[in-house]
């Protein structure tokens, strides 16, 4: 009986530790940035280690000036427009999970709009960064923030090498006495 168990346990263990981690957002060729023309980003994206705890579920990317239009990074449905906590908001639902928020972003568009790549959504509005007119993208899969510029950019995980390794750096020369 006990033997049985530990075997459970053993197996309970080795399952959940091979779980697949949650897919990593990959590159789409069917995105396109926010703002045209291609936006400095100004904040990167800094998700908190706990979901309770502060960081920055988004990036914030630099715009030309207030009032200038924020486009659709891909098609969708707007699933809310409104305001929250003093800044106008617009959310848009790509679709399988995923949906896009912008602020601050005045928007005459209605929740069920269907919208294409592209198009304009709103216009940014003052008040998010100070230095300079900006417009926060915040991107969800399901309940979890993921980078929204791992859907307009190449961003891949860093690998680092073992030194001499094919692709890694070059074995440092000693010099001899």
């Amino acid at each position: 009986m006990r033997t049985a168990k530990l075997l459970t346990y053993c197996l309970l263990a080795l399952a959940l530790g091979a779980a697949p981690a949650a897919a990593a957002p990959s590159p789409r060729p069917d995105w396109v940035w926010p703002l045209a023309p291609r936006p400095a980003v100004v904040r990167v994206f800094d998700p908190p280690d706990k979901p309770w705890l502060s960081g920055h579920r988004g990036v914030d990317l630099q715009a030309a000036d207030d009032g200038v239009p924020v486009t659709a990074p891909a098609d969708g449905t707007v699933s809310f427009v409104g305001v929250v906590v003093d800044r106008p908001v617009i959310v848009i639902d790509h679709g399988g999970g995923l949906r896009s928020s912008f602020e601050p972003v005045n928007s005459e568009l209605e929740v069920g709009t269907a919208v294409t790549k592209g198009q304009a959504i709103g216009a940014v509005e003052a008040g998010h960064c100070l230095a300079s007119a900006c417009v926060h993208w915040g991107l969800r899969r399901g309940e979890d923030y993921v980078n929204p510029l791992a859907f307009v950019t190449g961003l891949r995980p860093s690998v680092l090498l073992p030194m001499g390794s094919p692709g890694g750096m070059p074995r440092l020369l000693r010099k001899s006495p």
